[in-house]
């Protein structure tokens, strides 16, 4: 399982990569996080106040071993903008997959 925290403006050029090299599905969720930059201000009608969460996508992509860091390399090249806040990747082992329509399982699953 790869879970990928990205810049929402990416999320439709991360997705056209990786359904490019094979990835045939993922599950995206809006989040709101902080890293090292750990927020900024803002001006709203003349008012400054602090942003102490900025906005993320959150990919949750579970694909064969073999793929894996052909994923994690993806994601890398095409979410990078080179500023702060481009995210983060984890990787992580899945124990178990089960399609629930038709019972497949483990790899067949994905």
């Amino acid at each position: 399982m790869i879970i990928a925290a990205i810049k929402p403006f990416k999320l439709d050029e991360v997705r056209e990569a990786l359904t490019e090299i094979g990835v045939r599905g993922m599950m995206v969720t809006e989040i709101k996080g902080f890293g090292l930059q750990s927020g900024h201000t803002e001006i709203y009608r003349g008012a400054e106040y602090a942003v102490n969460f900025v906005p993320k996508m959150r990919l949750e992509i579970v694909v064969a071993d073999g793929l894996a860091e052909t994923v994690v390399e993806t994601i890398t090249k095409t979410a990078r903008t080179g500023k702060i806040g481009d995210g983060k990747i984890f990787v992580m082992d899945v124990e178990k997959a089960l399609r629930v329509r038709t019972g497949d399982t483990d790899d067949d699953a994905l």
